[in-house]
Parts: structure tokens; C-alpha cells; sequence
């Protein structure tokens, strides 16, 4: 009989977690590795499963994601974040799928929405990501932020939804544009990627008319809008602190070579 094996990352999830949990009953085991959250979010993820752990540290979304990994025993792992949720269509796609298929990984439909309206286009629609997979044929790369599953053999596609809710309010949009586009700054700042104020208008303004207009995020009326001006602050915020990172690094290394003359 197929197992299946469902692996969560947390930090301060409380309003999200147990409806993630919740939605997830089905699978045989669920493991959560959580990073010291300050909240209710272990209290709650002890409530449907004793797979608990509580990390001290962050060492990035792909190592806490493959450090889950290490732990599950199932043959097919599912990847969720704390704001997703499998819907019923989706648990039963997987049930009558996984047990009679020669593919190693699928990528799943994601529905996602925007201060809880669902949208229809724009840069969150039709969005797909592969998160479920046999667990000896996958692994995540060691990224900081977003990182991604590597699979070898055949992938397929499932067709039912994963439900994805970002963000209840707009705090929290703001919250996770700060954290994220810190996080994406320092990664690519450690790839030797350079930026300017030039550069981050320019992938600003491109963030804004890919999403707007030629994915047709104006359909979607007043939160395709605020989608969209979202996506490009976070991308001009991203840019701006890669920029003031090397002009730091520049200063302190003068500041050396000052000190040792």
C-alpha cells in the first residue's frame, strides 16, 4: 500500500496552520519542522501530529525543507506550505493516482488569493509548482529563499487545486515583502549579482506590466491592481537592498584599507 508522507515548514503560523493541517488528515504521516516560532503554531501543529520539531535556527527554506525530508518515511512526499491547503478534489487525485503511476514527481495547480478574493489572472493564476514526489527521487536545492525540487525520472501534472492564501491582510503582505525581498537581496548578493537605482525602477516597472498587462491582471479589477503594484514594490525593494548591500561592502572595505595604512 502507497504512504504518504506530508512535510511543513513554520514560523509564527497560528492564523494559517491548522487549516493547512486540517487539510491533510488523509496523508500517514505529517512532520513539521518549526523555526522557534513565538506564537501558538507548535501548540497546534502537536494537536494533529506528534512529528513536531523546533529548530533553534533558519538555515534557509531549502536546508529546513530537506531537513524535513530526512525524516519522512512515506513513499511519496507532499511539500506544503503553512498557507496552503489540499482540497478535498486534490486528496482524492492523489489517492486513486499515486499507487498506479510510473512518474517520479507531479506538479500541482495552485488557486491562490488576495486579501481572501480569489483571482482569475495576473501573476498568481495558473501557477504551478511540483511538490509532490517519490521520496528517493527528490531533494530541494540549498537556497535561502524559494528554493526549488529537484526530481530525476518522468514528471506528470495532477489536476485539482492546491488552495493558497498568502495573506489575510494587508500587514501581512507588508510583513512578508520586507522579509522576502531582504532574503532575495542577500541570495543574490551572494551570487555576485549587482544592482542600482536604474536597475530596480527597471524591474520594478516590468514586474508591474507583466502581471497588469500582458498576464491581464486589470481583469481581476481592484486586486488585480494591488496584486500587481504589490509584486513590483517587492521587486523594487529587492533591488534597492542588493544595491545598498555591496555600497556597505565598498564602505567597510575602505574602511580596512584605511585602518591598515
Amino acid at each position: 500500500m502507497t504512504k504518504l508522507s506530508v512535510i511543513i515548514v513554520t514560523k509564527n503560523e497560528e492564523r494559517n496552520i491548522r487549516d493547512c493541517l486540517k487539510s491533510v488528515q488523509f496523508a500517514d504521516e505529517i512532520i513539521v519542522f518549526d523555526s522557534s516560532s513565538t506564537d501558538n503554531t507548535v501548540a497546534i501543529c502537536r494537536e494533529y501530529t506528534p512529528l513536531v520539531t523546533v529548530t533553534p535556527d533558519w538555515p534557509g527554506d531549502g536546508p529546513q525543507k530537506n531537513r524535513a525530508l530526512a525524516l519522512a518515511t512515506g513513499d511519496w512526499v507532499l511539500c506544503l506550505d503553512a498557507d496552503e491547503r489540499v482540497s478535498p478534489e486534490l486528496a482524492k487525485e492523489m489517492m486513486t493516482t499515486l499507487s498506479q503511476t510510473s512518474c517520479n514527481a507531479f506538479t500541482l495547480s495552485f488557486r491562490s488569493r488576495y486579501c481572501s478574493k480569489p483571482l482569475r489572472f495576473g501573476d498568481w493564476f495558473n501557477e504551478v509548482h511540483t511538490r509532490l514526489f517519490r521520496r528517493n527521487h527528490g531533494k530541494f536545492t540549498e537556497s535561502i529563499v524559494h528554493c526549488r525540487l529537484q526530481v530525476d525520472g518522468k514528471i506528470g501534472r495532477l489536476r485539482a487545486p492546491i488552495i493558497h492564501f498568502p495573506f489575510h491582510e494587508l500587514h501581512t503582505l507588508l510583513d512578508k515583502m520586507n522579509q522576502y525581498s531582504t532574503k532575495s537581496a542577500q541570495h543574490l548578493y551572494q551570487q555576485g549579482k549587482k544592482s542600482s537605482l536604474k536597475t530596480a525602477l527597471a524591474h520594478a516597472f516590468w514586474a508591474f506590466t507583466k502581471g497588469y498587462c500582458f498576464k491581464c491582471g486589470f481583469l481581476d479589477g481592484r486586486e488585480g491592481f494591488l496584486l500587481a503594484m504589490s509584486n513590483a514594490q517587492g521587486t523594487y525593494y529587492r533591488y534597492l537592498k542588493l544595491m545598498y548591500l555591496w555600497e556597505n561592502h565598498a564602505t567597510h572595505a575602505q574602511l580596512n584599507v584605511s585602518s591598515h595604512s
